[in-house]
């Protein structure tokens, strides 16, 4: 059963659930397709009638992602076009509790620690820099500068603590430690095009996806990153995000500005299911950690939709 939420003249860049609650999303939006205007942070809650927003929050600029925190079930941030990093709690009405702002461009992509042990948020931005912050402080911890084009995409380790890997529009997969922030510790030169999205394998911590304008998602060993292990070609268009299922190491969704989201065999050629639901650009994507083989996407047609595609059903 698919349920859907129109976001009403606000553009959906970036969706992600809930890590406590099965049925709790939350989806950042952009008015006037993010290119002027503010920004709406919807949180919503799947019901038996259907998702039904349980708050909305505005901000000046811009929202390009959302990341739920691992330590408070409550809390959220989101990255601005004004450069800002807000942190947000759903049990207050207002927000945001905090705005961090230090990128001196759109702040594009963040990302909460998935290590319990950590409570940092990455932030990439296009600056072309990454910034490593602990929400409690008023300032970033540590800069990262090795991109030389915006940076699209941060994703923390699923495995590794202190590591996550970045995508740009420089052509590459960055992978960084931050206990060595000078440089990066892999540096792949992952597409002939920007690097859109990128993701870790939650099965195998060596495992990365990278996904790009040229339309191709491809899939890193990081101990041989000169050659990808595989490409997944069928979109038409640019590859939005990639993300891998919690649920099966092979398994893994992909959106697009061809308006499809797929579900790919990470050791396949072709898509295992194209789904065509959407009317404008998709950007936004996640899996349920809670209810395998759910999904949520979001796109520029100003609709939210949570779905089951046939080849993850039982």
């Amino acid at each position: 059963m698919k349920v859907s939420f129109q976001t009403k003249s606000r553009h959906g860049y970036s969706v992600e659930f809930s890590p406590y609650y099965p049925q709790r999303l939350a989806c950042a939006t952009s008015q006037y397709y993010g290119l002027a205007g503010c920004g709406t942070l919807f949180v919503l809650d799947t019901t038996p009638n259907g998702l039904v927003p349980l708050r909305i929050y505005q901000w000046n600029d811009g929202l390009f992602e959302v990341t739920w925190s691992e330590d408070n079930d409550n809390v959220l941030v989101t990255a601005a076009g004004d450069g800002s990093v807000l942190l947000w709690d759903v049990s207050h009405p207002q927000g945001p509790l905090k705005a961090l702002k230090e990128h001196t461009k759109e702040a594009y992509s963040v990302h909460w620690s998935q290590t319990r042990s950590e409570k940092f948020v990455i932030s990439g931005s296009w600056d072309s820099l990454i910034k490593l912050w602990d929400i409690s402080q008023p300032n970033s911890l540590t800069t990262f500068s090795g991109h030389r084009s915006m940076v699209y995409s941060v994703r923390w380790s699923p495995h590794i603590p202190g590591c996550f890997v970045s995508a740009s529009g420089d052509q590459t997969l960055c992978v960084w430690d931050v206990r060595k922030p000078q440089f990066a510790q892999t540096v792949i030169p992952a597409h002939e095009a920007e690097v859109l999205s990128c993701d870790w394998c939650k099965y195998d911590q060596n495992m990365v996806f990278s996904g790009a304008v040229d339309g191709t998602i491809r899939v890193w060993d990081m101990r041989n990153p000169h050659t990808p292990v595989n490409q997944l070609q069928g979109h038409q268009l640019a590859v939005r995000r990639v993300k891998a299922s919690p649920h099966a190491g092979n398994i893994l969704a992909s959106c697009s500005y061809d308006f499809t989201t797929r579900i790919w065999d990470m050791t396949a050629p072709t898509a295992l299911e194209v789904i065509e639901h959407h009317t404008e650009f998709v950007y936004g994507l996640d899996f349920n950690l809670h209810i395998p083989g759910q999904i949520a996407d979001c796109g520029w047609d100003e609709l939210v939709h949570v779905f089951s595609p046939r080849i993850l059903q039982p």
